[in-house]
Parts: structure tokens; C-alpha cells; sequence
């Protein structure tokens, strides 16, 4: 079927408005700094347990609490040498990623997972404090 000249404008800017919206979709980035942010450290096994341990030198173990305030978030970060679990334990936290959004609440059964191929940030768009128990591995120093 031929195409009418009459409707070829409209299609061209149809098309380009779509490709627009996917390109912005598909370059998401977070915040570049934290707001609203505290740190509670619960626990460390220093770099020279880990290595007696399991032979894995050059990094240590933390436990922490992170809170973020009402409004408050995480900057964009990646864990391309930092691997680490997350589990929320009260409140909410909207995790972004360059693909999108996913909520993990207390009364979830979910972890969130931070592998090497990770890049994400956080916010708490509720309206208390959420609060979360992080454990990951970090280079030493």
C-alpha cells in the first residue's frame, strides 16, 4: 500500500517522538548525591580474618543500619568490586535503575542483590524514616 505524502510528516514526527521517549527511558540516571542519609555500623570482620578465613585477601565484611529520612536518598552508585545484600527492615526504599524502578518493603520477602553488574540509587518517598540491613564485602583501607 502506498504510502500519501499527506501522512508522511506526521509519521516521521510520531517516530521520532518515540525514539525520543526511548532514548530518554533508556539513559535513567540517579542523584548525584545523598540527602537524608544515616549510617549505623553494626559490624566488621577486618581483612585479615576474611584472608585466614577464606584465602580472599584485600577486603573487609560490614554490617550496617542505613536510614534514608522521608525525601531523602541514596546517589547513584555501582558495586563492580563491592558485592552486598540489602533487606529492608522498616519503611520503604525505591531502588532506580538505568532500566527502571522496583519497591522492596519490611513486610517484603525480597533482598535486594548487589553484584558486579549493579548500578542503582535509592530514595524513600514515603513519609517515615526507612530503614535497611546492608552487608557487603569492600576493599580494605
Amino acid at each position: 500500500m502506498p504510502i500519501r505524502l499527506s501522512r508522511l510528516p506526521t509519521a516521521l514526527l510520531t517516530l521520532a517522538a518515540g525514539m525520543a521517549a526511548g532514548l530518554a527511558l533508556a539513559a535513567a540516571t540517579g542523584p548525584s548525591e545523598h540527602k537524608g542519609l544515616s549510617v549505623e555500623p553494626l559490624g566488621v570482620i577486618d581483612a585479615e580474618m576474611i584472608e585466614r578465613q577464606t584465602g580472599f585477601g584485600g577486603y573487609m565484611m560490614q554490617l550496617r543500619a542505613i536510614t534514608i529520612e522521608p525525601g531523602g536518598q541514596i546517589a547513584q552508585h555501582g558495586h563492580e568490586n563491592r558485592p552486598g545484600l540489602v533487606k529492608v527492615i522498616s519503611g520503604e526504599w525505591t531502588e532506580g535503575r538505568p532500566d527502571g524502578e522496583a519497591t522492596f518493603a519490611a513486610d517484603g520477602t525480597g533482598a535486594i542483590i548487589e553484584d558486579g553488574d549493579t548500578t542503582h540509587w535509592f530514595y524513600n518517598r514515603g513519609d517515615t524514616p526507612a530503614t535497611a540491613i546492608v552487608c557487603d564485602i569492600n576493599p580494605a583501607g
